[in-house]
């Protein structure tokens, strides 16, 4: 059994003024050999970026790349014909495969945005290029775990290449959910905001959990709380 703790003081840090941005694992000029990711699972950027300001457009490849606002409004465009503003629940899939180009902008000229960036390897290079958004209702995360991406779209979510399950999840303080892990399935837990334990192990606002080895995640929250949950062969 392996629960690693990844706490939050611990994360790379970048403030550029424009953006204030943390970094669970390595990433641009953060670099810790212990910390490059964890399975397919390769970033995690907790960003805020200043109204009006953002990515200007510039290009990837051959990487899963999910976005989920927390608050505020980020404003997309991408090189596949995707173009939309998502707001606080909405959540984005990009494949950059064999390459697109695109941009992340704060839609407002008065709110900050707070999104979470995530990086998930692909299982193979050269894949095609694609891009889907939706909105996930706040019901549907309530006290439960909800999928927001899963392999190929499984259950109308939206699609990963990889074999990567990544659910939300808002938890009412005294609330409790479970996740059952597979034989050689790793789970990472992130929390957003809040304080939970997950198998006994505390937990706050920024943390990160590698879970492996392990039969049944137990989750229960100490204080009203959101998280994601990925499981990850």
């Amino acid at each position: 059994m392996t629960i690693a703790l990844r706490p939050s003081e611990a994360r790379g840090h970048a403030n550029h003024g424009w953006l204030d941005s943390f970094h669970t694992f390595s990433f641009a000029h953060y670099y810790d050999p212990a910390h490059m990711g964890f399975r397919s699972l390769r970033v995690i950027n907790d960003d805020v970026v200043r109204p009006g300001a953002g990515f200007a457009t510039h290009g990837h490849r051959d990487m899963e790349i999910v976005s989920y606002v927390v608050r505020g409004a980020l404003a997309h465009e991408d090189t596949t014909g995707g173009k939309g503003v998502l707001r606080r629940g909405d959540v984005q899939v990009m494949s950059a495969g064999t390459g697109l180009r695109h941009s992340e902008y704060n839609g407002s000229r008065q709110e900050e945005v707070r999104f979470l960036q995530i990086w998930i390897l692909p299982p193979a290079e050269g894949l095609p290029p694609s891009y889907d958004q939706r909105a996930i209702p706040e019901a549907d995360k309530r006290n439960r775990l909800a999928v927001i991406a899963a392999p190929d779209g499984a259950g109308g979510t939206l699609p990963l290449h990889q074999d990567a399950w990544v659910y939300a999840s808002l938890l009412d303080q005294g609330a409790t959910v479970t996740h059952k892990l597979a034989a050689g399935r790793g789970a990472w837990v992130q929390v957003v905001d809040g304080a939970l334990t997950v198998n006994g192990s505390a937990m706050k606002g920024g943390d990160g959990l590698a879970v492996e080895d392990v039969e049944r995640l137990d989750i229960a929250a100490q204080a009203d709380s959101e998280f994601l949950l990925f499981d990850l062969a």
